[in-house]
């Protein structure tokens, strides 16, 4: 219900208070000065200090992932880390719905896939912060693309631990096994939603278990690149 009223309000710019651009919650000088993630690795998402011809980084050229693309349109810095982290841990949900809008519009021209699926939370860690904010990111996408919101094939079984200061190899081991698919589906072409990806451990993960299924088209999507 609050959500459904902040998304009512006129737009004021989050980070300065001044009139909000184009029905967005943020004017033009903040956005522009958002960290953009034009060059990176099209597979992972990774930011790249050298733009290449193929731009593939080296880990994904010598070990594939299990999804085929990334798109992380933001930087995990400056205003775009205090964006998710005060709706995260702040229930700030204007700030999903900017979330949604910006990374909405970063997409590129190109098929959709058939559904969203909001990286889950346990039913502990729910019922800790009261909320997924990555549920609540997807709902604007999804409102946006028309494309439907799954939050019923994927389940976190296990409460992991949090993966802050963890090394890339304790973060893989952290959530192994931790989700597992419910029920059967026909999806062939998903995406898999998160706020920032760090290592992309988790994402892995499940798109493991999405492979195991049949689906054979899986996209990550994440607002923000760290």
């Amino acid at each position: 219900m609050l959500a459904q009223l902040i998304n009512k309000l006129p737009t004021t710019c989050i980070l300065c208070d001044n009139k909000g651009v184009t029905g967005k919650d943020i004017c033009t000088t903040c956005l522009d000065n958002l960290l953009k993630n034009n060059d990176c690795c099209y597979q992972c998402g990774t930011p790249l200090e050298v733009k290449a011809q193929i731009n593939l980084c080296g880990h994904c050229q010598s070990t594939a992932p299990a999804f085929k693309t990334c798109h992380a349109p933001f930087i995990y810095q400056g205003a775009m880390r205090y964006l998710i982290t005060r709706l995260k841990f702040n229930q700030h949900y204007k700030n999903a719905r900017l979330l949604g809008q910006l990374f909405a519009e970063s997409l590129p021209d190109r098929k959709l896939p058939q559904c969203i699926i909001p990286v889950p939370l346990h039913k502990k860690r729910y019922r800790q912060r009261g909320f997924n904010q990555t549920l609540e990111i997807a709902k604007t996408i999804g409102r946006q693309l028309q494309i439907p919101i799954e939050t019923k094939l994927c389940l976190r079984h296990r409460n992991t631990s949090h993966q802050v200061g963890l090394t890339i190899e304790d973060r893989r081991k952290n959530v192994k096994n931790a989700f597992s698919i419910t029920q059967k589906t026909h999806y062939s072409h998903i995406a898999i939603l998160d706020d920032v990806m760090t290592t992309g451990a988790t994402l892995q993960e499940i798109a493991l278990i999405l492979k195991k299924v049949g689906i054979i088209n899986i996209e990550l999507w994440v607002c923000a690149r760290a």
